[in-house]
């Protein structure tokens, strides 16, 4: 019987591969897909904040008084901010899938022909040469080659195969060229598998994203009973009309929708996420900014994220009687013979004998590579026989123990190749005659420029490093090292973690996991979560792809795997893990600036929803919407979009929340009293309507300032300016613009109450500040409190 590797090579038939299209039986694109268009309008619509907006807008329609809607522009420009950065990181990142995609090469009854990886079927022969990467699970036919299945394992150290061995799909040629038979398509494949594990939804982890969902999600229950019983009094006590019953509950309870502090954190990140493009980082998820600025652990893949994923020559040692010089050129001459089909050491060893000015000799014959020989050669144009390769198929299994002494100075995690000169080669490149030693060449892998610094810049943030890859421990263990991973002699070997007890006491134990399945990476940032850690995860391959998903932030190297930059958070498109302290001060700008902002929003919130449900027991509801828009412009707005776009690499402290209303419940506090003041003294001193809207809008200006003030602490030339402008806003609103405001002139009974109200205000203001940034961080109420806004009234 005839063997099939010795057969004539024999693809299907036009008609043979119909019928497995029909049966299904096709390469169908199974990789993890960033999410759809459809799917990212719809997130970013179908939120309680835009349904609590459209429901206050329809009740104002209803009025016809459509210029009362505008508050709608800002819910509007808010979904348009979120859509248009998310669709823009889709498409970036999708256009790199495109650009990776490589057609194959088919051998059909009809001939050879060029397809898509999609378009194969089962049991087709397809071509792979150098550098091409397998696009289904295959048997090779025909062909000794080396290949590397990095992406997959994390194993740098390439792979030697020939007929009858399985090629995993995602694994490339490193060298050498073959013919496979596919053997599994679509879902059936290795990395298939592993896809289908990482496809669920993973929710988003953001403080401030919880902190807006709390407070929208508190006001929207607020508002309904508030909104009704201010209608309600209106309608049936005050004899108010309907539209003006309308008119004036929505004008109260908008405020409990911190609208724009929704579109001020959309804009921030859209900002941040804008910056770090131009950096070449891509964000696919915005809010990740924030959340990799709070990352306590960051878990890295060695494979495209510590190292280069290239090899580099660590040391050349010359034999007795040859020397340094004379080997080296001797492999430089090798690879220069057979750069054609150069593979990754070949390329270092190119790299090698570039930088330090070593000229290759003139070459009559290229013996290349072959994974069944193990070695590599050529015959120079002077005659000499120059062979390099393993010891032990170069110099023979009884002389390896001579490159075992020259290569003692070697690390034992580097690979180590010989050099030597033989009598000649055969027809058939078989080596002829003896071999004599010329010298040997370290090759390990090489870590990037960057890598010590940017885990120097974690260490110094208390972030602590573990590194999570399926290569040999050891060999993980020097590469960390030698990177400045601390305690990278704390090593394990994940084979011998086969209970899930023994791997989640490594966790506490090692610093280093090498020989790591996708499942125990992934299992791995399961268990960092149960020790409260928020993790971070870096990858590049099929195997990184269930710990990435796993991760609170995960990051991805643009030349890694389709399916690992799909399911993650942030695309590295030029490959620079050097990026790394660059996100983190977007986050920490992001984080720190939306805090000081976000209590000058929340002062309305709180405000407004205290003032609602005093004016039902104690009408009327002192403001007018215009007056409202200028406190909100002057006092909220402008200064919150200025300080939010400082610079600020501050540390992150606590919580985002407990932060904000430790700044923003003393204003609201001082705000409610004074304006209860107003609506008591008002009523004896007989102020109109127009005169109690007046001073209520002068009290709040005047503690709206003081916490401007307070936030803007210490004072930089830009927020004096930022203090003036705030100042000469409300000024000019309360004079020059004093009719457009529906703002009265001042008589001596309101100059007496704006001065005595305003002075107690500020001064119970300060005291409660400072009491509360003093005792925040360890007042159980506080924290009971903060509890309660979070929706975890039980939890610690």
């Amino acid at each position: 019987m005839t063997n099939e590797k010795d057969a004539p090579l024999a693809g299907l038939t036009d008609a043979e591969v119909a019928e497995r299209v029909a049966d299904g039986r096709t390469n169908a694109n199974t990789d993890v897909r960033t999410k759809s268009v459809r799917q990212i309008l719809a997130e970013h619509t179908l939120t309680l904040f835009n349904g609590v907006n459209l429901a206050l807008a329809l009740l104002v329609l209803v009025t016809g008084q459509y210029r009362n809607m505008l508050f709608m522009c800002v819910v509007g420009a808010n979904l348009l901010i979120g859509v248009v950065q998310e669709v823009r990181a889709k498409r970036m990142v999708d256009r790199l899938t495109i650009l990776t995609q490589k057609e194959v090469t088919v051998v059909r009854a009809s001939g050879e022909r060029a397809v898509a990886p999609s378009e194969l079927v089962a049991d087709d022969l397809v071509r792979l040469a150098h550098g091409d990467q397998v696009p289904a699970d295959a048997v090779i036919v025909s062909g000794f080659v080396s290949m590397n299945e990095s992406l997959l394992t994390g194993e740098s150290t390439p792979v030697s195969k020939g007929p009858g061995d399985e090629l995993l799909s995602g694994s490339f040629v490193d060298s050498g060229s073959l013919v496979a038979r596919v053997t599994r398509v679509g879902a059936e494949g290795y990395a298939a598998r592993i896809n289908a594990e990482a496809k669920y939804v993973k929710a988003v982890r953001s403080e401030i994203q919880d902190t807006l969902r709390a407070i929208i999600r508190l006001g929207t229950i607020a508002l309904v009973p508030l909104g009704l019983g201010l209608f309600l009094r209106s309608v049936l006590m005050d004899g108010g009309s309907l539209n003006d019953a309308i008119l004036t509950s929505v004008a109260a309870v908008i405020g409990m929708i911190p609208q724009g502090l929704v579109l001020l954190t959309s804009s921030v990140l859209a900002i941040a996420t804008f910056r770090l493009g131009r950096r070449m980082v891509l964000v696919q998820q915005s809010y990740c900014v924030e959340t990799l600025a709070r990352v306590d652990t960051l878990c890295l893949d060695k494979t495209g994220t510590i190292t280069t994923g290239e090899m580099e020559v660590a040391e050349v040692v010359g034999a007795p009687g040859a020397g340094r010089d004379e080997a080296s050129r001797a492999l430089a001459t090798i690879v220069s013979a057979n750069e054609a089909d150069a593979n990754e050491t070949a390329r270092a060893i190119l790299r090698h004998a570039a930088e330090r000015g070593i000229a290759a000799e003139g070459v009559a014959r290229a013996v290349p590579f072959s994974s069944a020989r193990k070695y590599s050669g050529c015959v120079t144009a002077g005659g000499r026989a120059l062979v390099m390769g393993a010891a032990a198929f170069v110099l023979g299994a009884g002389r390896a123990s001579e490159a075992d002494a020259l290569a003692r100075s070697f690390d034992a995690t580097e690979r180590v190749l010989v050099v030597g000169e033989a009598a000649g080669f055969s027809e058939d490149d078989a080596i002829v005659g003896d071999v004599r030693l010329l010298g040997c060449v370290a090759i390990r892998d090489e870590i990037r420029p960057t890598a010590a610094e940017t885990m120097r810049f974690f260490l110094d943030q208390g972030v602590e490093l573990r590194v999570i890859s399926g290569d040999d421990p050891r060999t993980v263990s020097a590469i960390a090292a030698r990177a400045g991973v601390p305690l990278a002699e704390r090593y394990v070997d994940a084979t011998t973690l086969d209970t899930p007890e023994r791997l989640d006491a490594a966790v506490d134990e090692a610093r280093v996991f090498g020989r790591v399945t996708p499942q125990q990476k992934r299992e791995l940032v399961a268990a960092l979560h149960r020790r409260g850690r928020t993790v971070a995860m870096t990858g590049d391959g099929v195997n990184d792809v269930l710990a990435l998903r796993e991760a609170d932030c995960s990051v991805a190297m643009a030349s890694g795997s389709a399916a690992a930059r799909n399911v993650s958070e942030i695309v590295l498109a030029d490959n620079d893990f050097a990026h790394m302290p660059e996100v983190v001060a977007e986050g920490r700008r992001s984080i720190n600036n939306l805090q000081r902002s976000a209590s000058l929003f929340l002062v309305k919130t709180v405000f407004t929803a205290a003032l609602a449900l005093v004016c039902i027991v104690m009408p009327p509801y002192p403001f007018v919407p215009i007056q409202m828009s200028l406190l909100s412009t002057a006092v909220i707005g402008i200064p919150s979009f200025v300080l939010a776009l400082e610079p600020n690499h501050e540390l992150v402290r606590g919580s985002f929340l407990a932060n904000v209303l430790a700044r923003s419940l003393p204003a609201s506090a001082a705000i409610v009293v004074a304006l209860v003041a107003e609506l008591l003294a008002g009523r004896a001193l007989g102020h109109s309507f127009d005169e109690i809207s007046t001073v209520c809008t002068v009290l709040v200006a005047f503690v709206g300032v003081a916490l401007v003030w307070r936030i803007s602490q210490p004072l930089t030339p830009l927020r004096v300016a930022l203090l003036a402008v705030v100042v000469a806003i409300v000024a000019g609103g309360c004079t020059l613009a004093a009719p457009f405001f529906e703002i009265v002139g001042l008589t001596g009974s309101m100059g007496v109450v704006i001065v005595a109200a305003g002075v107690v205000a500020v001064a119970f203001f300060n005291w409660m500040y400072d009491r509360s940034l003093a005792s925040y961080e360890s007042s159980e109420r506080f924290a009971r409190l903060v509890r309660k806004v979070e929706g975890r009234h039980g939890s610690k």
